[in-house]
C-alpha cells in the first residue's frame, strides 16, 4: 500500500470534501441573521450544528491523542444549549475551534511516525484510521444537514 498516497487521499477527504460539500462551501454566503434560526421544533440551527461538529471533532481528536481525555456526556454535552441571541464572536469561536482541530487532525494524518492502521494504545482496539474516518463521515453528515437547513430557509443558491 502506498502510504503517502493514502495520507494525501485522507487529507483531501477531510479538506476538500470529495463526494460531499466542504464547511466553507456549506457556509458560503450564509446571512448572519440566519445562523441561529430554528426552521421547526426539533430541528437544530446552523450554529448548533456547527458547534456540534466542533465539539464532536474535538472529542475524537483528543480521544485519539490523549489517554487522559474525558469525553463529554452523550448526548447532552455534544450539543450546545439553546441560545436566543448568537453573537458574532461566539460564531467565530466555533468556526475557529473547528478549523484548528481539523488542522490538528490533518497533521496527525500527515505524521509519518504514526501508522494509521495501528491500534491507538490507550483505546479498545480503535485505530487512528477509524477515528479519522469517523470525523470525515460525521462532518459530511452534518454539513448535508446544514445545506438542507439553508434550503429550507431559502438561503441556498449553489
Amino acid at each position: 500500500m502506498n502510504t503517502s498516497l493514502t495520507r494525501k487521499t485522507i487529507v483531501a477527504l477531510l479538506q476538500k470534501g470529495q463526494a460531499h460539500i466542504t464547511v466553507q462551501e456549506a457556509l458560503k454566503g450564509l446571512k448572519p441573521e440566519l445562523r441561529n434560526v430554528r426552521i421547526a421544533p426539533g430541528f437544530h440551527t446552523i450554529y448548533e450544528q456547527m458547534e456540534h461538529l466542533r465539539i464532536s471533532q474535538e472529542d475524537i481528536l483528543r480521544y485519539t491523542m490523549d489517554p487522559q481525555w474525558k469525553s463529554p456526556n452523550w448526548p447532552e454535552e455534544y450539543w450546545p444549549p439553546e441560545i436566543k441571541r448568537l453573537s458574532g464572536k461566539k460564531w467565530e469561536e466555533t468556526l475557529i475551534g473547528f478549523e484548528n482541530d481539523l488542522k490538528a487532525l490533518i497533521n496527525l494524518v500527515q505524521d509519518s511516525n504514526i501508522e494509521l492502521t495501528s491500534k491507538i494504545p490507550h483505546t479498545k482496539n480503535h485505530t487512528y484510521l477509524r477515528e479519522i474516518l469517523l470525523v470525515a463521515d460525521h462532518n459530511a453528515y452534518h454539513l448535508g444537514q446544514i445545506v438542507l437547513t439553508r434550503k429550507m430557509l431559502g438561503d441556498w443558491s449553489m
